[in-house]
């Protein structure tokens, strides 16, 4: 899909410019967090049993927390990464409200967050 860019009633073809590593595209999405998504930031690499989630933020619409994966390319596993995240994140939830309120200075309580309403979203140029 070509994109144009509005110079005062002419449009110009905006080029690609494609992401050399995904660390790129966390970097420009998590600058640009709420902007884009509404949601709030609550830690950039977060660990958890072996687990690393690239992105856990916080939506504060509908108190749920939202786990975000960046990919470069195409990936086939997503899916099965994001079960898994989600998984995780259920069992063990009080290491995921400790990190929120860590990260904002507040005191969230496990039964404030709508756990039905947590989930996954995938950031890449190209899915399969």
């Amino acid at each position: 899909m070509q994109i144009f860019k509005n110079n005062k009633q002419t449009l110009t073809t905006l080029q690609e410019n494609p992401f050399k590593l995904e660390r790129e595209i966390q970097t420009l999405f998590e600058q640009n967090l709420e902007i884009l998504t509404s949601l709030k930031m609550v830690k950039s690499e977060f660990t958890i049993k072996q687990s690393r989630i690239d992105t856990l933020a916080f939506d504060p619409e509908s108190n749920a927390f939202v786990i975000i994966e960046y990919k470069r390319g195409q990936n086939y596993s997503v899916v099965d990464q994001g079960v898994s995240y989600l998984n995780l994140m259920l069992e063990y939830k009080a290491d995921f409200i400790v990190e929120y309120n860590e990260a904002n200075g507040l005191s969230l309580k496990r039964d404030e967050v709508d756990w039905s309403q947590s989930r996954i979203i995938f950031v890449s140029p190209s899915f399969t």
